[in-house]
């Protein structure tokens, strides 16, 4: 990563993208791996498959990280608090080294360490259960009481909270610049990347050994990999139709008030309110781009080519009121963007990373539910592991098998 620039780490590396699709006439090569999906999922699996050696393809319909991907926008908080889940906290760490090497390698930090609290009305058994995994795990998690946290967060109301759980080590990824960065890198590294939009594969060949663009062209691989995050029901629907689940997401941005350093990065970190489970989260004004929040509750379902991306009132009302009670001196302050996402959520929110039930040189990648993209890199790893058939062991959780076609979230 020693020659990435500041303009590749900004994601406009224009030059090393276009001349990534342009070795060959197109259709020509045949690649070890295509991974179709550039968001945070495709793009790790991509670089793990690259570092061991494969030719990868890497496809996106709209270009990594774009608007309407879940990998996109501003911001992505990322935390070891999974109460008992412990292979998500074990996930979660394991992945921070990367994002802080390729943080320390873009012209531009990937990765915030800001810190992330958790805070709760009452000891309960997410705390406890939480604190059990991250002693095990040798974490630095502090347990404050309400002195504490009024002591070290005032801009905070704990109003009604007992107690918190600081995480130092974690806290805010740059999703966007994080994605782009490392597709960036991917690319000067010798990978091919294309702009393309793929058509469902035939679900009655025996065997996929090439996928068709939506503009006809025919590209063949020996494996595949689709990492498309709330378009996979789309690209099969016969198996994940009514197994994953796009929800619609609202995030807003709030300027603080002039001169006041409080509700920066310095001052304060990641926070989320566990709130009995209905979960309210946000960031500090990182990058003086905002005081930024949203409620962790799943939204309606949505078609994501379809979707109004128009902000609801509704939302932002319920987040000032929310910020009133626990940020009063930003009951009043000015919107100053919003932003329309969504979740692709699994039945009760583990991850999706598995082969496909008749074709065994396909791994399919997503189900993120809101809480996937810290876990980029160690998703990448697995799934490239899947592919070369290097996995030690499996993880009954990621496994098809185990995704229901009914929403019960128990994953927070």
């Amino acid at each position: 990563m020693a020659g990435l620039t500041r303009r590749g780490a900004l994601g406009v590396g224009a030059g090393a993208l276009a001349s990534s699709a342009l070795g060959a006439p197109r259709g020509a090569a045949r690649h070890d791996v295509i991974v179709v999906g550039a968001g945070v999922f495709g793009a790790w699996t991509a670089a793990r498959l690259q570092d061991q050696g494969k030719r990868v393809l890497l496809l996106d319909a709209w270009g990594p990280a774009h608007a309407r991907a879940s990998s996109g926008g501003e911001s992505r908080m990322t935390r070891g608090s999974y109460g008992a889940d412990a292979v998500y906290t074990r996930m979660a760490w394991d992945s921070l080294g990367d994002w802080q090497a390729l943080s320390d390698a873009a012209g531009l930090p990937v990765f915030h360490k800001a810190g992330v609290l958790f805070f709760f009305p009452r000891q309960d058994a997410f705390v406890e259960a939480t604190l059990k995994v991250h002693r095990e795990l040798k974490l630095p998690t502090q347990l404050l009481d309400i002195a504490q946290m009024r002591s070290r967060f005032p801009q905070i109301d704990f109003a009604g909270i007992e107690l918190g759980l600081y995480e130092p080590a974690f806290g805010a990824l740059m999703a966007r610049r994080a994605v782009q960065t490392l597709v960036d890198r991917f690319v000067r590294a010798g990978g091919a990347y294309r702009q393309a939009a793929i058509v469902p594969p035939d679900p009655a060949v025996a065997r996929l050994d090439r996928v068709v663009t939506a503009a006809g062209e025919t590209l063949s691989a020996t494996q595949f990999v689709f990492a498309c995050g709330p378009w996979l029901p789309r690209l099969f629907p016969d198996i994940l139709g009514r197994r994953i689940f796009p929800t619609r997401q609202e995030v807003f941005f709030f300027a603080p008030p002039a001169g006041d350093a409080r509700f920066g990065p310095a001052q304060l970190p990641g926070w989320a309110d566990f709130n009995d489970g209905d979960i309210y989260y946000g960031f500090p004004d990182l990058e003086n781009r905002g005081f930024k929040i949203a409620h962790d509750a799943h939204g309606l379902p949505i078609d994501p080519d379809t979707v109004d991306r128009t902000p609801s009132a509704a939302a932002l009302a319920d987040v000032r009121s929310f910020m009133a009670r626990r940020f009063p001196a930003l009951a009043k302050a000015p919107l100053s963007e919003a932003r329309v996402c969504q979740y692709e959520n699994s039945a009760n929110g583990d991850l999706l990373i598995d082969r496909h039930p008749r074709w065994a040189n396909t791994v399919l990648v997503g189900a993120g539910s809101g809480h996937g993209f810290k876990h980029g890199p160690a998703v990448g790893r697995y799934a490239a592991a899947l592919v070369t058939d290097t996995l030690d062991t499996t993880e009954p959780r990621f496994s098809l098998a185990s995704k229901g076609e009914t929403q019960v979230r128990a994953v927070h």
